[in-house]
């Protein structure tokens, strides 16, 4: 086997236990989607991840679908061919789900704020305050943040989306 693909296995592998541990995601559904993020340059069939994974069709049909589901792949079909094509979801539509998380934060935050705003009534509570407020500045400027990063990510997808439609016209 050679360094390069001892690389690829441990990629997947450490991309697979990261999306298990802060996803929550099966073994394979984590595994499915480190192996499109290291080898999807243009998407991978059912087949393929079949075979790439060891795994029973049925297992990877089910960690697919779920995956589908909570919108971590997309996939595509070529004309003439009946295959679906899987990939990662953009990177746009990845950060999007992390700012809809960041957005209800801000939004505990707040309310939060206003809670011990009326109902402080000793330093410690005050202080709490402190930390709240402090909080959310961090989560305001996270929020900012991860806007900018979406539309240049949006940019980029659309920039190469483009690419790729004209590859695939020049084909036919």
């Amino acid at each position: 086997m050679s360094n390069l693909s001892k690389d690829r296995d441990e990629l997947v592998e450490l991309f697979g236990i990261h999306f298990e541990t802060n996803y929550n995601l099966p073994p394979l559904a984590g595994r499915i989607l480190g192996t499109l993020i290291v080898d999807s340059k243009q998407g991978i069939t059912f087949d393929t991840l079949v075979e790439k994974l060891s795994a029973s069709k049925s297992s990877i049909s089910t960690n697919l679908n779920l995956l589908l589901k909570i919108g971590k792949i997309v996939y595509y079909t070529l004309p003439g061919d009946r295959k679906k094509y899987f990939r990662p979801a953009p990177f746009s539509e990845r950060l999007e789900g992390y700012a809809k998380m960041v957005g209800q934060e801000k939004v505990l935050v707040e309310k939060m704020l206003k809670y011990r705003e009326a109902t402080a009534s000793c330093p410690f509570e005050r202080f709490d305050m402190m930390h709240l407020q402090t909080y959310k500045e961090h989560v305001l400027e996270i929020e900012n943040l991860l806007q900018k990063t979406i539309q240049q990510f949006k940019e980029i997808e659309k920039n190469r989306l483009d690419q790729f439609n004209s590859s695939v016209s020049n084909e036919k």
